[in-house]
């Protein structure tokens, strides 16, 4: 198994970075395809962030100084990849990008890769009513299990700032299920 350093080493030197880069894929790709597809919903929509996604990673690699992990990195920059992705595609249909979020949620039914039952469906509208932080943090926290120290790098927030972030989002999605 190879570790985050000698990775990076590999993906910055010519001769390896092919096959250091196809190592990173099989890595982190099912990892970031679900905070993706938790953020943008749809399968499709999903896999186009992600490829996305490794593309800036594949290119900034050189620019990585190692002040974080490697992981949380690439998170960052899928976090901000789905975000831009939201934003456009709320600019091309000319509603808010809260609208396009909640259009996602309606096409979950129809959606063939969407596997959640009834429940998980009354959840990710709970989600779509939160603000874009709260759902990010509650996605990241919930569905990924990241810690609040790496979710504060990918973030750029304070653990503090996240834990109450996690927990009004709690609030409010109990509250939602309770009401609906």
């Amino acid at each position: 198994m190879i570790d985050d350093s000698q990775l990076l080493e590999q993906l910055k030197s010519g001769s390896y970075k092919e096959k250091a880069f196809k190592t990173l894929l099989s890595l982190y790709k099912e990892r970031l395809y679900w905070h993706i597809r938790n953020i943008v919903k749809s399968h499709d929509d999903a896999d186009d962030v992600l490829q996305n996604t490794f593309i800036k990673v594949y290119k900034n690699i050189n620019n990585f100084k190692g002040d974080s992990k490697l992981f949380s990195w690439m998170y960052r920059i899928a976090t901000n990849e789905s975000i831009t992705f939201i934003n456009k595609k709320a600019k091309r249909l000319q509603v808010t990008s809260e609208e396009v979020q909640q259009i996602a949620i309606n096409n979950l039914t129809t959606d063939v890769y969407f596997e959640g039952d009834t429940i998980q469906l009354k959840l990710q509208q709970a989600i779509a009513t939160l603000p874009q932080k709260q759902q990010l943090v509650f996605n990241m926290k919930y569905f990924n299990e990241i810690k609040y120290k790496d979710m504060s790098v990918i973030l750029e927030t304070s653990e503090g700032a996240l834990k109450a972030s996690y927990h009004i989002a709690v609030k409010k999605i109990e509250d939602y299920l309770t009401k609906n």
